[in-house]
């Protein structure tokens, strides 16, 4: 089974990748020496990233850093900058210098969440930022304790609404993106839940596998291996279309919530003032490596699928993500506090 499992998520990344590179072909068409200005063979590229080493923003920015560095014959290094939600990191790449040589590997979180969530936030995400391309999305699995009486979508959403404010919903903290596609989720059904915020995802599944919290959507590998060991119910995955990693998985639009789409993502950004060529020619190399077949293998193993993108598109993608998060964070008045 597992094999089977993995020649299929083989085959689908290989043809992902060639229908990826056949839509963007003239703009990701592979470079041939240096770009702009002998750019990036003048200095060191950095790939700032706004949280600790390990986790998946890490993982893919390491990739990316992996094989641009192979792309210009130089090394590309990953800075980890963690702290304040994202908020160092990505206040750190703003203030850099315009010259290409500092990039941010940004988040969901940092640019479109942040910025309506905190109080205060020391960037601009439109003024401060030139973006290059967005890099890829995982989706997220809904999962429901083995006692919640859920044993699909369907019958999750009859518990409920049964019981009004008594099914309770576990997150790694308010404003994340848990939380909110948990609140997605809840405003489509017109259903009420109780939020239970912990302060990282593995003690909230500990009390998920423990019966004492009722549901939790979760990234797509931990949330895979938690179900397979029996500790929860994988119910569905919030992306348009099943994953590769988990086919027999329904999405939630099939499963009684229809349209219903949720991804958390990860892009690559340039301080604002950084000249336009650099910003072009960025991002046709970026495309390029995300449409190559091995990367998005490597990708796919982390649950992630590559988004590449023009860096208009990047920009415009952003800003619809901060104003849709704006509104479900103001209509459920949600606080970090």
């Amino acid at each position: 089974m597992a094999h089977t499992s993995m020649k299929h998520l083989r085959r689908t990344v290989l043809l992902a990748a060639a229908a990826l590179g056949g839509g963007i072909g003239n703009l990701a068409a592979a470079q041939t020496g240096a770009g702009p200005g002998g750019y990036p063979t003048t200095g060191r590229v950095t790939i700032v990233v706004p949280f600790a080493p390990g986790g998946a923003t890490d993982i893919v920015a390491r990739l990316m850093a992996e094989e641009l560095g192979k792309r210009w014959g130089t090394a590309v290094v990953v800075d980890n900058k963690a702290g304040a939600g994202g908020g160092i990191g990505t206040e750190f790449v703003a203030r850099a210098k315009p010259d290409g040589y500092t990039l941010l590997l940004g988040t969901q979180t940092a640019l479109s969440v942040n910025p309506t969530l905190l109080k205060k936030v020391s960037y601009n995400v439109d003024k401060d930022f030139a973006p290059v391309t967005q890099l890829a999305s995982t989706p997220l699995v809904l999962l429901a304790g083995n006692k919640s009486g859920a044993t699909d979508v369907k019958s999750l959403i009859a518990v409920v609404k049964a019981k009004p404010d008594a099914v309770s919903y576990g997150s790694s903290g308010n404003g994340t993106s848990q939380h909110l596609t948990a609140l997605m989720f809840l405003n489509r059904i017109g259903g009420k839940a109780v939020h239970v915020p912990y302060k990282g995802s593995s003690q909230s599944l500990v009390d998920l596998a423990g019966n004492q919290i009722d549901m939790q959507f979760d990234n797509m590998t931990t949330a895979l291996a938690f179900a397979k060991n029996n500790q929860a119910k994988a119910l569905a995955v919030t992306s348009a279309a099943r994953s590769p990693l988990a086919p027999d998985l329904p999405t939630l639009a099939e499963s009684g919530v229809p349209g219903f789409e949720a991804a958390t993502w990860l892009g690559l950004l340039a301080p604002a003032a950084t000249p336009a060529p650099v910003v072009t020619w960025l991002n046709a190399e970026v495309v390029a490596v995300l449409r190559t077949p091995s990367v998005a293998e490597r990708l796919a193993a982390q649950g992630f699928t590559p988004k590449p993108m023009t860096p208009q598109a990047f920009r415009e993608f952003i800003q619809a993500e901060t104003v849709k998060f704006a509104e479900l964070i103001k209509t459920n008045h949600v606080s970090i506090e």
